[in-house]
């Protein structure tokens, strides 16, 4: 697993070359191996100690940045420079990776800006990587969604969820019990819980619909039947949905919304237990300011900027996400249809503390049911 950096004597903000979608904490291998890598890459370079340096570095979750530069970040990145003179330097990895990479710098601090999801950005705060800082418009961001000790601020919210093959399936499933039917076999795939974001959320999900830990494994050991095998990556199963190579894989809105602009047989939708309502919670991507940043005025600035009304306004009308500010009402097409893809969905709201020290019990529990 590799982080790709962008240099600052780009004009523009390039292509990224992907990575394997929000890596959650892996296995002891996989982790010795992301650590080997992560040391060989270079430092972001420039004079870091100059703290009127017109510049900013960003260490991200991926989804956020288009594929054929068109995202969010892509916008936002090029109006910021040009509003500013301040150059971004980007670095982009899973959810988890970015946060090691900024926990092993610790000592000599790269960062200026971290963006990753729950529960990633709370062990940010927790291991002491984050400053108190409140960007302008954090006011009119939800609680949940925010710190209580003002340490970081989501940006873009999201949702989780599934896709299915429009083309093959003439309607979405509805409930978690109908993936165990044998239409399924060998044609549903999720990411790995412990090593995907999107993966670790299938477990999370499943624990609040049937009703705890427990319950959630005696499920996910007979979807197993059914399932293809492990997957490190959750950018990598649409496509194949999209083939119909499988009929049916975790993801999440945002993601899946802006990949079915080049993946016409993508649908989106949202398992519910026997009896129940279709549900999903948010995940969304959070922002704070790097403690001890080497450009800490420069990554203030740009926190402003992702919240300023005209950014949050292209959440949905580039991003295909979902704007963080309760106060922007963004009415494009994409708002629209976004509203739609959620309607009739309850939305939960984890115990991000809960799952925060308990993960690695959840994911050893769901490593025993599958035999993973």
């Amino acid at each position: 697993m590799t982080l790709k950096e962008i240099s600052p004597a780009m004009s523009s903000v390039p292509r990224v070359t992907r990575v394997p979608r929000r890596a959650l904490r892996a296995p002891i291998a996989v982790l010795a191996s992301s650590l080997v890598l992560g040391g060989a890459l270079t430092a972001c370079g420039g004079d870091s100690s100059a703290s009127d340096a017109k510049e900013v570095t960003v260490y991200s979750a991926d989804g956020l940045k288009g594929e054929n530069g068109d995202g969010w970040y892509d916008q936002i990145f090029k109006d910021f420079e040009k509003q500013t003179g301040i150059k971004v330097r980007y670095v982009e990895g899973g959810s988890g990776e970015v946060m090691q990479r900024a926990v092993r710098e610790k000592s000599n601090t790269q960062a200026d800006v971290l963006v990753t999801l729950p529960p990633f950005i709370q062990q940010a705060d927790a291991k002491g990587l984050l400053e108190k800082y409140t960007p302008k418009g954090a006011d009119t961001v939800a609680a949940p969604d925010k710190s209580t000790d003002g340490t970081w601020t989501s940006v873009v919210n999201n949702y989780f969820g599934f896709v299915y093959n429009k083309q093959q399936l003439k309607t979405a499933p509805t409930t978690w019990d109908e993936l165990l039917d044998a239409t399924y076999k060998n044609k549903l795939q999720y990411s790995t819980p412990g090593v995907a974001g999107d993966g670790t959320a299938v477990v999370i999900k499943a624990m609040h619909d049937f009703g705890g830990k427990d319950q959630a494994m005696d499920y996910l050991k007979k979807l197993q039947a059914n399932n293809v095998g492990p997957s490190s990556s959750t950018g990598k199963l649409a496509p194949k949905v999209d083939k119909g190579e499988i009929l049916v894989a975790n993801g999440d809105v945002q993601m899946n919304f802006a990949q079915a602009k080049s993946m016409p047989n993508l649908g989106i939708w949202f398992p519910a237990a026997q009896g129940g309502k279709p549900t999903t919670f948010a995940l969304p991507y959070a922002g704070g300011l790097v403690k001890g940043a080497p450009h800490s005025e420069n990554g203030k600035k740009l926190l402003d900027f992702m919240l300023g009304e005209e950014a949050q306004k292209q959440v949905s009308s580039i991003g295909g996400g979902f704007a963080a500010r309760s106060d922007v009402k963004a009415d494009d097409a994409n708002a629209k249809a976004l509203a739609g893809i959620l309607q009739g969905v309850e939305v939960f709201q984890p115990d991000w503390a809960d799952i925060d020290t308990n993960l690695d019990t959840y994911v050893k529990a769901w490593q025993d049911a599958t035999g993973s």
